[in-house]
């Protein structure tokens, strides 16, 4: 798949805009969307753990699992999710599953963990997604970290 360059970034800012959303209505800070091939948005999510009381409520998982509701995997291999941080091994494992071709992210997993510590409701692992997706038998582009800081900023004062 082709970088988008500085739609790219555009796209991880707004993402990092949505994870302002989540954190606002009550969520956690996380925010994810799905560009078509041409960097056209599909789908966005923000992370529900708190509104909707479910643990597994990731940004990405939810922005995954409605794709997977509308489009086929051959139509996922050719699509990018750009989201405000890394995707968990929960989350990385939905894109695999939903047939994701690409991810572009912000904040990376270990940083997270490095700025959140061992919250009770964000155990953060220290496995990277790249790391998921070569377990799996197909190829997923990972780009990422980018504009780190900026996604970082969202979280300052939130796992308190």
């Amino acid at each position: 798949m082709q970088e988008m360059g500085d739609k790219e970034l555009d796209w991880l800012r707004h993402a990092i805009g949505l994870a302002r959303q989540a954190r606002a209505r009550g969520d956690h800070p996380f925010g994810a969307v799905l560009l078509g091939p041409e960097g056209e948005l599909l789908l966005e999510a923000m992370n529900s753990c708190g509104t909707e009381g479910d643990r597994t409520g990731h940004a990405e998982r939810n922005l995954m699992s409605e794709a997977t509701k509308r489009f086929d995997a051959d139509f996922m291999k050719r699509r990018t999710m750009v989201t405000s941080a890394e995707p968990c091994a929960m989350c990385a494992g939905a894109a695999y599953w939903a047939g994701l071709g690409r991810v572009v992210y912000g904040l990376s997993e270990q940083a997270l963990k490095d700025l959140i510590g061992p919250h009770p409701e964000n155990l953060t692992m220290d496995l990277p997604c790249r790391d998921v997706f070569a377990a799996g038998q197909r190829d997923i582009e990972v780009r990422g970290p980018l504009l780190e800081s900026e996604a970082a900023g969202v979280h300052e004062g939130f796992w308190r």
